[in-house]
């Protein structure tokens, strides 16, 4: 464990890199879960702490965006709102009965599932949208109480998990397809919050530092947005992903 002045260092750099990433592209996790794990904090307490700093980023996320949301086909929002609640519920649920002995045996795995998933997002997307055209839409309806109880439980690769879920809703314009997967993101993210907290998961002391942190990498995410190329920062956040999920198959 380190000094405690090191520790906030360590956590506030951690929290603006993972509002800065989930800005640009989703990932913030690679960064605030190891960074909480290696300053002394268990590791479900670290995933639910971690989750809960990135709320903010979240929800100012969903709401710069309202203006693209659409209605996916014989699917409402509000639909997709209630089915995020009750995944994203069951996820953070099923993160409160986990032992920190079990989850840290299940981490690295979900860590290397995160990363395939931003080395394969492209590829996948294409083969998604293809599957909608031929029919697919139940699946992506099927899939929205799974992605996000996936989202309440560990909320690394979420961002890429729900955008394929939200194309095979039939959704194929990207603002839209963005914006419908900022709001799930936010409203399954706000539920399993709230179980976190009930459950004594948080730890406050790490989450204000870490929220303002990464509330200032994602306004400077957006920024710098525009000027990145997707091939690179894809590039850079699975090498990320790679190093983090090696240290952790490392550790168990």
């Amino acid at each position: 464990m380190l000094d405690q002045s090191v520790n906030l260092v360590v956590i506030t750099v951690a929290a603006f890199a993972g509002g800065l990433l989930n800005a640009l592209a989703g990932g913030g996790s690679f960064f605030t879960l190891p960074a909480l794990v290696l300053t002394g904090v268990p590791p479900v307490m670290a995933n639910a702490t971690g989750t809960t700093a990135l709320l903010p980023g979240y929800l100012a996320s969903a709401w710069s965006g309202r203006e693209f949301i659409r209605s996916p086909a014989g699917l409402s929002v509000l639909l997709v709102v209630i089915l995020g609640a009750i995944g994203g519920t069951l996820g953070a649920t099923l993160l409160l009965v986990s032992s920190n002995e079990a989850f840290s045996l299940i981490v690295p795995w979900l860590l290397l599932f995160a990363t395939l998933l931003f080395a394969f997002g492209p590829r996948l997307h294409g083969l998604l949208m293809a599957k909608a055209r031929r029919g697919g839409h139940f699946w992506g309806r099927a899939g929205i109480v799974g992605v996000s109880l996936y989202g309440g439980y560990f909320n690394g690769g979420m961002g890429i998990v729900i955008l394929a879920a939200v194309r095979l809703m039939g959704v194929h314009d990207l603002n839209a397809a963005n914006a419908l997967k900022n709001l799930l993101s936010a409203v399954l993210t706000l539920v399993a919050v709230v179980v976190y907290a009930m459950g004594g998961l948080v730890s406050w002391l790490q989450v204000l530092p870490m929220a303002v942190a990464a509330s200032a990498g994602g306004v400077l995410g957006v920024t710098i947005g525009r000027r990145v190329h997707p091939a690179a920062l894809r590039a850079f956040i699975v090498i990320v992903g790679a190093a983090t999920t090696l240290v952790f198959f490392l550790r168990t």
